[in-house]
């Protein structure tokens, strides 16, 4: 299975794994009012993303965001949404609109940056990303709700920020490995 397929389906499960998350606030050190599991696993797909538009440019990386989306909107709407709980629904709508958005920025805020040091391009549109991300999320899936929605947008972002700034080094790591694919691949790529 090559680089775009397992980009593409690793995109598709962690936005399923924090759609479930997010449901859940932290439970310890009063952490419940401002912080979900799922800002622990979402950051992770801005660094698929930025992965995908290195090794095969922005063109190759908005499919694996759409693979991903595909994937991540299906499999949420089988696993961890509840039909009859419109905060269940919320989240599902939210996560779609929010990722859709996000990742589409992301991806031309990298491009756009790619020829710079080495550590620009992820952290400038992961950072940008996130917080598009955080707060449409939030705004779409719990406004309204009597959830302190813009107490746990804050606590998220705060955690993704954090995990964007940690996501250079694997980043980094990986761009050694995927530097190298040629424009053949590139190209059989775009063809699919």
């Amino acid at each position: 299975m090559n680089l775009f397929y397992k980009l593409s389906l690793l995109m598709g499960l962690i936005v399923v794994l924090s759609n479930y998350l997010v449901q859940f606030p932290i439970q310890y050190f009063g952490l419940d009012k401002i912080l979900t599991y799922g800002a622990f696993s979402y950051p992770i797909t801005f660094l698929i993303t930025d992965l995908a538009n290195r090794a095969y440019g922005k063109l190759v990386a908005r499919k694996v965001v759409y693979v991903g989306f595909a994937i991540g909107v299906l499999l949420t709407l089988f696993v961890s949404t509840n039909f009859t709980d419109i905060i269940s629904i919320r989240i599902a709508v939210g996560s779609g609109v929010a990722f859709f958005i996000a990742q589409n920025l992301d991806v031309q805020i990298f491009d756009s940056l790619r020829k710079k040091k080495w550590y620009i391009a992820p952290l400038a549109s992961s950072v940008i990303g996130s917080v598009t991300d955080t707060f449409l999320f939030f705004s779409i899936a719990f406004y309204a709700t009597g959830i302190p929605w813009v107490t746990l947008a804050f606590g998220d972002l705060a955690v993704k920020l954090f995990i964007a700034l940690a996501m250079l080094i694997p980043f980094r790591l990986f761009i050694y490995k995927i530097k190298d694919f040629s424009e053949s691949s590139v190209s059989e790529i775009n063809q699919k």
